[in-house]
């Protein structure tokens, strides 16, 4: 029996050979790389196949990415909550020293007006401090920090830049008591700044003050700035104390009711000018003598 032979007769074979193949590819590869290096013909087809396979880029790397950015989260989130704490101490370390700068440039602001307004009164002092407020709650008094050691005596008048705060009714060893403008017992001869109108001021024990005395027909309006007139021999003439703001006339009365609020700060500054005690007035001068060297008789009232 004789063995057929599977393989097909030449006339039937298909496709050419490989050899063939693979020079035409070889061929066909090398054309296109120098049509590319020397024309740039294949950038379209190249920008088409990447558009096509980005999001397969993206999506292949979306876990790795967002495994990335979420460790540089919580490691960005862990150091930035560290600075926060840090920053935290490092506030709260400054704030007094920061406090304490803006208390001692606001004091000393208040001693530069002070100071320039001594200047301006030609007036002698010293500076103190308002420790605390006395406890009786009708009263308005403060003790100040300095008291017979540092030369304070009763009688000595208290101002801020504002003008009067007080004076001076007990004085001890290392504190003094300041009796405040608005206290019920305290009066300061003041005038009208615009009429020199002359008058004395009372305090209401509310933060005010009022001018009593003035007649009811008297050029005294709102806004109006009282000074002290100097006429106790305790302030010296022309300091601020209060300003005017209320002005009410009855006909049924013969002065009118007058309410003014302090131009100084007596309710919230703790520092304050003390002045020294002004010099006493010097004395009246002898009677003229008559002739002969007798003094001369004293004048008589009419009608004696």
């Amino acid at each position: 029996m004789a063995v057929l032979d599977h393989a097909p007769p030449p006339f039937f074979k298909r496709g050419p050979a490989p050899l063939a193949l693979l020079s035409f590819y070889v061929a066909f590869s090398i054309a296109l790389f120098v049509l590319d290096l020397r024309f740039h013909a294949l950038d379209i087809v190249r920008q088409a196949i990447s558009l096509g396979t980005d999001p397969l880029q993206r999506l292949a790397q979306a876990p790795m990415r967002m495994l990335t950015e979420g460790s540089d989260y919580f490691l960005t989130l862990e150091s930035v909550q560290e600075e926060n704490r840090a920053l935290r101490t490092a506030q709260l370390a400054t704030a007094p020293t920061l406090l304490r700068l803006e208390q001692l440039e606001a004091e000393n602001e208040r001693l530069r007006q002070l100071l320039a307004l001594q200047s301006r009164e030609k007036a002698a002092g010293q500076a103190a401090r308002i420790l605390y407020t006395a406890r009786d709650p009708f009263a308005r008094r403060v003790f100040l920090d300095k008291g017979q050691q540092q030369g304070l005596i009763p009688g000595q008048p208290v101002i801020d830049e504002g003008g009067i705060i007080g004076q001076i009714t007990r004085v001890f060893p290392f504190s003094a008591e300041v009796t405040l403008v608005t206290d019920k017992n305290q009066a300061v001869p003041v005038q009208v700044q615009r009429t020199g109108q002359r008058s004395v001021t009372f305090g209401l024990g509310n933060g005010q003050v009022e001018l009593k005395y003035i007649p009811a027909n008297a050029d005294v309006q709102v806004g109006d700035m009282l000074i002290t007139s100097g006429l106790d021999g305790v302030y010296l003439p022309g300091f601020p104390v209060a300003r005017v703001i209320h002005v009410e006339r009855d006909s049924a009365y013969a002065f009118a009711r007058i309410v003014a609020a302090p131009l100084a700060a007596v309710e919230s500054h703790t520092v304050v000018m003390v002045l020294h005690p002004r010099q006493p007035l010097p004395p009246r001068p002898p009677a003229p003598e008559a002739e002969g060297g007798k003094p001369a008789a004293k004048p008589t009232r009419a009608g004696n």
